[in-house]
Order: C-alpha cells, then sequence, then structure tokens
C-alpha cells in the first residue's frame, strides 16, 4: 500500500521527509486518500524505502501539526480531512529587475490570490549566480519558476530541481522542452510587428537595428533580417551608435533604453522630425515610453497577460507550452 501512496525517488534532491509530505498531499488531492483512511504505518514506510525511522516519524509529526492526519494510539495514522490545503512556497528566479519585469511580477503575485509565498531572485546573467541559487534552492520550495535568459547547457541543472514542479519563463530552449513553459517568439514577434508596420516603414532609406548583443536574444535580428529582405529594405545591423552615423529618412530599432535615449537627444539636437524624416522602434513597453518625446512606438509582449498565465499555470501544476502574444503599439516616433 505505501507505494501507491508515497513517491520517493533515492536520487531526488528533494530532503526524504519532505518527500513523504508532498505524497501524502498530492494522495489527499488525487483523491487516493479520504478522509478516515488509514495510511501506512511508519514501520511499513521505513521497510518498503529503507528509510530510517527518525526521517519518517519526522514527515507525519509534520503532517499532524499541520492538520492533515491524526493518530489512534496503538492503531495508527489516518487522513484528518478531504480538504488539505497545500502550502506553496514558489521559487522565482528572474534574469534582472526593470519596470516590464516589474509588471510581470506584481501580475504574478497578484493573480495567485494569497495561495503562495513568492522569493524572488535575479542572476544578473551572471552563469555562476545562476547555477548557485537553483542548487542551493533544491528541496526549499513547491514550485521553481526558472528564467534561464542567454544561457544554455543549463538542463543539468534545471534537473536538480523536482521534475513536475519546474516552470520556465519567456525562452523556449531545445534542451529544456520536457518542462511547461510561457515563452516569447522573438523572431516571428518582430517579423510579424514589421509586416504591420510596412506601410509606415516605406518613407525611410534604411532601417537600422541597433543590437548590443549580451543579454539581448539574436532571434530578433533575425526576425528583423527576415523581414528587411523579404519587403526589399535597406537595413543595417549595428553593435551601437558609435559604430554608425545617423542622419535623415533612417529608422532605428533599439533594444536597449540607453540607445533610446541617445537617438531622442540626437534628434532634438538636429531637429530631426521624430516620426516623419527620422523614426525610432523601442523593445519592451513601458509607462515612460507613452510619453517620452510625444510617444515611443514599441514591440512589446503583453507582461501583465504572462504573469497571469505563469500564476494559473503553477497553481494549477498545469504542463504546457504557451506562447504568449506580442504587438506593435504605434505611437508618434514612427
Amino acid at each position: 500500500m505505501s507505494r501507491r501512496i508515497i513517491q520517493f525517488n533515492p536520487d531526488s534532491p528533494v530532503p526524504k521527509y519532505r518527500q513523504i509530505i508532498d505524497s501524502v498531499y498530492q494522495a489527499v488531492d488525487r483523491k487516493l486518500l479520504k478522509k478516515g483512511d488509514k495510511i501506512p504505518s511508519i514501520n511499513q514506510v521505513c521497510a518498503d524505502f529503507d528509510l530510517s525511522r527518525d526521517t519518517v516519524m519526522l514527515a507525519f509529526n509534520e503532517l499532524k501539526a499541520k492538520g492533515v492526519i491524526f493518530s489512534h494510539p496503538g492503531k495508527g495514522y489516518y487522513v484528518a480531512s478531504n480538504e488539505v490545503q497545500v502550502e506553496e512556497r514558489i521559487f522565482l528566479l528572474f534574469d534582472e529587475l526593470n519596470s516590464f519585469k516589474e509588471d510581470l511580477y506584481n501580475s504574478f503575485v497578484s493573480n495567485l490570490n494569497s495561495k503562495a509565498s513568492v522569493d524572488i531572485y535575479f542572476h544578473h546573467f551572471n552563469y555562476q549566480v545562476f547555477k548557485n541559487l537553483i542548487l542551493e534552492s533544491a528541496g526549499n520550495y513547491t514550485s521553481y519558476v526558472i528564467m534561464p535568459a542567454t544561457f544554455d547547457n543549463v538542463g543539468h541543472l534545471v534537473q536538480k530541481l523536482p521534475r513536475d514542479r519546474v516552470y520556465i519563463l519567456d525562452r523556449l530552449k531545445q534542451e529544456l522542452l520536457d518542462f511547461p513553459v510561457i515563452y516569447q517568439d522573438f523572431e516571428q514577434d518582430v517579423y510579424d510587428a514589421l509586416r504591420m508596420a510596412v506601410d509606415k516603414l516605406k518613407k525611410y532609406r534604411t532601417l537600422v537595428f541597433v543590437n548590443p548583443g549580451g543579454k539581448e536574444p539574436m532571434e530578433r535580428v533575425y526576425g528583423f533580417k527576415r523581414f528587411c529582405q523579404q519587403y526589399q529594405f535597406d537595413f543595417r545591423v549595428v553593435r551601437s551608435l558609435a559604430d554608425w552615423t545617423p542622419g535623415l529618412y533612417e529608422a532605428y530599432f533599439v533594444p536597449s533604453d540607453r540607445t533610446l535615449v541617445e537617438l531622442v537627444k540626437l534628434a532634438m539636437e538636429n531637429q530631426f522630425e521624430l516620426g516623419e524624416k527620422f523614426g525610432i522602434v523601442s523593445f519592451n513597453d513601458s509607462m515612460l515610453k507613452e510619453v517620452v518625446a510625444g510617444g515611443i512606438t514599441t514591440i512589446s509582449t503583453d507582461f501583465v497577460e504572462m504573469g497571469r498565465k505563469l500564476s494559473e499555470m503553477v497553481l494549477h501544476h498545469r504542463h504546457s507550452q504557451v506562447r504568449n502574444p506580442s504587438r506593435i503599439v504605434f505611437r508618434s516616433s514612427l
């Protein structure tokens, strides 16, 4: 009977006593156990899984303290209720905090409706920090939300976590396809957005993508190039404005907000008419971009919607791959 109720993996990083607790919670949640049902005895669990009595007793004592089970002296342990509230603790690992990630975080937490506590961490695109945070978190949370950003070959790290409680955010990576994910399709998003803007772009002689590399997804550049080649626009891809002298009848595509500010200042200093003879498109919308220079056109996913979908996926343990929608928001800069 204990093997039907207790799901135990000796190679899991989750502590042994915690695996017993989680198994009982899940058995009640899946109606394998009902109120009044007897659960396997301490001796039985010890024998079936080669565990020490102290380990099993620790798990049973916590289950008793939380009102999940009760004991009849000399008879054993029984389920106390058909309704158990799992204490959901979520490990949330972001790459960095900025205005749009804050929108994502706030949406995620508010849509949890106080049904879970969230500990947020940042790896700042530092692989060693990313690795250490994942390894140190193993076994301490009921769910893990990981934003791998630009890192590749991270599957061996993520597999240190409980497989059925890991959720990937923002990037669709081949090595992590076995995990549920909410992602952006950066290449297709840019291509689709520029198709929507093709008539507005025709007044510009050259389209320039300022791609600093590093933390920015290269897929955006691929989508930009595909559009320009298909619609026969003259285009350039440069790392910074130091590699290119901006001029009239050019439209700029900038992932970096620092580059956005440089271009707005340059347009003002040279009296370039923004949106007519000089165009700017930024990535990742924010309230500030609604008002800067009369409004900056953006290509952006819906971060509030991403947070809502993530909360739904975690709370209901859904195993799916969901592309988050993206759109172009036209303002006066284009």
